[in-house]
Order: C-alpha cells, then structure tokens, then sequence
C-alpha cells in the first residue's frame, strides 16, 4: 500500500491537481451535494466539505453560491454519480468516478478514451475488489500541530496511517470512517485543505516510462471530461 500512496503524492497527486482547478467540476461537486442532502452547509457534511475543497482552490466566492443556488431550481439537472471500470494501455487498471445528468453520453465518451487508447471498459465489479476505498484528508504541517499528539487524537476516529511530505500532512482511514475523521478534525480546530474518498490499488504494478506516457495520454484524454470528477489506477 506504501506504492499506492507514494504514486498517489507524485504523478496521480499532480493530475488530480489539474482537474480539481477546473471550476465546473467543482460547481457540479457542490450541486451534487447540496442537491443529495440539503443547501445548508451547516446540516450536509458533503456540500461543507465540496466548498471547503473548492476554496482550497481559490474559487470564488460567487461562482460557489451560484453552485449551491442551482440545486435549488426546479430545472436544475439530476445528476447521477456513476463509476466506469476499464483496461488501459499495457494492461494498466483504471477507475473512473463520474456526475453526469447523461449517463448514455458519459459511458460513451468513456469507451471511446479507453477503445482509442487499445483498451476498453469491463463490466462494474471486475477490478472494484483490487482497490481499497479510502478517507483522505490533506492540511498543512505548522508548529501548533504536534503530529504524534494529532494521531493519538485520531485513532478513534478510525486512523489509519499519516503521512508527511514537506509541509503538507496526509491522513489516512477506511472510507467508512469519512464523517467520524471529519468531525475529528472540526473537533480539533483543525483547517483540511482537500478531503476525500479515494480509490487506492491494493496491489501497485510498475509501468516503463514508455509505457506511463501512453497510458499519461489516456489519462489526460478521461480526465479533461467534463463529466469526470476523479480518476485512479494501479499504477506502482
């Protein structure tokens, strides 16, 4: 699992970075959430946490209320979160999470990135069991936080490991410890910069650089979907 969350901070971290600048698809995270549980952020844990995620990149203020306020109209879209399973260049597995209002045109734009890449979609299920669905919240390290405290404080709350990188602390538990790790860290006055559900490969596999860049391309091509919202593999 190490591999897994070493690729996670590198090459998938910086991806993820990529997608999560783009508005829309942080506007449709917060409708999505708001539609699902209510347009308080104080009553829905999901829509705080999708606003909280969507400051983190500096989207502003105006364009987050807009969001809220189009889950509150009649015509505003229903939208579906669906997860495509697919094979990729040189066999590479991938995950592909999705909030589409037309599923029939999501799978088919999912099929064509896989089919013009050599690979193909699987039925849902195939590769769903060789990943771990895991809690993941990031904050920045400063000298108030003191990290053995910190984890002491969290094991309750369902930690399972956390991780440093330069100034940045990863924390991280099984996916159905979400809400208590959360309320932990509201608990504690602590500020997360991203929080999520993550798919992390149970068992990492190493691709040559010839192969990542095919399989890079593929990626960059799922990604730019304005219906996706994430995307994992089980690259090592």
């Amino acid at each position: 699992m190490g591999r897994a969350f070493e690729y996670r901070r590198a090459a998938k971290e910086k991806r993820w970075d990529k997608m999560s600048k783009l508005f829309p698809k942080l506007a449709k995270a917060i409708t999505v959430a708001a539609k699902e549980g209510g347009t308080d952020p104080e009553m829905n844990a999901k829509l705080r946490l999708a606003i909280q995620n969507a400051k983190a990149q500096n989207m502003p203020k105006d364009n987050i209320e807009a969001a809220i306020k189009r889950a509150e109209g009649g015509d505003a879209a229903d939208y579906s979160e669906l997860t495509y399973e697919g094979k990729g260049p040189h066999g590479v597995l991938v995950m592909v999470e999705t909030a589409t209002d037309n599923p029939t045109r999501t799978v088919a734009n999912v099929r064509s990135y896989f089919n013009k890449a050599g690979g193909s979609l699987a039925p849902n299920g195939s590769f769903e069991f060789l990943f771990a669905r895991k809690s993941v919240f990031e904050f920045e390290k400063t000298d108030a936080i003191d990290l053995e405290e910190l984890e002491l404080e969290l094991i309750d709350a369902g930690l399972e490991e956390i991780e440093v990188n330069e100034d940045r602390v990863y924390v991280y538990g099984d996916f159905t410890h979400f809400g208590s790790l959360n309320k932990a860290f509201e608990d504690l006055g602590i500020q997360v910069n991203k929080a999520s559900l993550q798919r992390i490969a149970s068992s990492p596999v190493e691709f040559s650089e010839e192969q990542l860049t095919d399989i890079e391309k593929m990626l960059d091509k799922i990604e730019d979907d304005d219906d996706v919202q994430a995307v994992y593999t089980n690259i090592a």
